[in-house]
């Protein structure tokens, strides 16, 4: 490979961690709330609600179920509008954090009801409304399984990004088609797949070592070690 062939390797890459952590932040920040929404509003939630919930949940589900390349053709008036252009790595965060949104929401819902219903009884017993059980008590006991789901959310981004690529979304995805597919240089597909599975081993070893910081089971048992010791 030339240096010149190594340098556009290099944008490409930064491209990519650009989109993958712009999207990823996005979308967490925007399927939050719409995951906690999705939660309260279910039968089983702290605020059962049919008809917003089948709503919620429609929206999401329909989101979810459309292909990404799809996705992305259909939201490129959007996109032009926000961002001015429908191409670049700047225009792909807007279908990427779309579509990445209701699999947070999803992840965070099922998180949510995962929890001990017996914690929220206690803390609605003790005189907390909705919103500090929310706060004090969901998202504390349901961050390992949300950590988690987000790892999960920025891997699937990252095959999004390269998918992205093929309609001019720039990154890996973009340089694999360019000079690997269109010039028949296979040996750049060949290393644009190592450095993306590369990524995902990284993201996911990083996630694992926050869901250990972050899980209290571990801490306890730690501590728990230290003091038979």
């Amino acid at each position: 490979m030339s240096p010149l062939l190594w340098n556009e390797l290099y944008i490409a890459l930064v491209d990519t961690c650009y989109m993958v952590g712009i999207s990823t932040l996005l979308a967490s920040i925007l399927g939050l709330p719409l995951g906690i929404l999705l939660f309260s509003t279910a039968p089983w939630g702290l605020s059962p609600h049919h008809l917003y919930a089948n709503i919620l949940g429609g929206i999401v589900n329909i989101t979810r179920s459309i292909p990404f390349v799809i996705l992305m053709i259909a939201l490129i008036p959007v996109t032009h509008w926000l961002i001015g252009s429908s191409i670049g790595t700047s225009a792909t965060i807007v279908p990427l954090t779309i579509g990445a949104m209701p699999f947070v929401a999803r992840l965070v819902a099922n998180a949510l009801a995962d929890v001990s219903s017996e914690l929220i009884l206690m803390a609605r017993s003790l005189g907390a409304n909705n919103w500090q059980i929310i706060w004090h008590v969901l998202l504390p006991e349901a961050r390992t399984p949300i950590i988690k789901g987000i790892v999960l959310t920025m891997i699937a981004v990252v095959g999004y990004s390269a998918m992205a690529g093929t309609l001019g979304g720039g990154g890996l995805g973009d340089l694999a088609v360019r000079y690997g597919y269109q010039r028949f240089d296979y040996s750049v597909m060949l290393l644009t797949v190592i450095i993306l599975i590369l990524m995902v081993q990284i993201i996911q070893w990083l996630g694992d070592y926050l869901v250990r910081l972050c899980d209290h089971r571990v801490q306890l048992s730690s501590c728990t070690d230290r003091q038979t010791v």
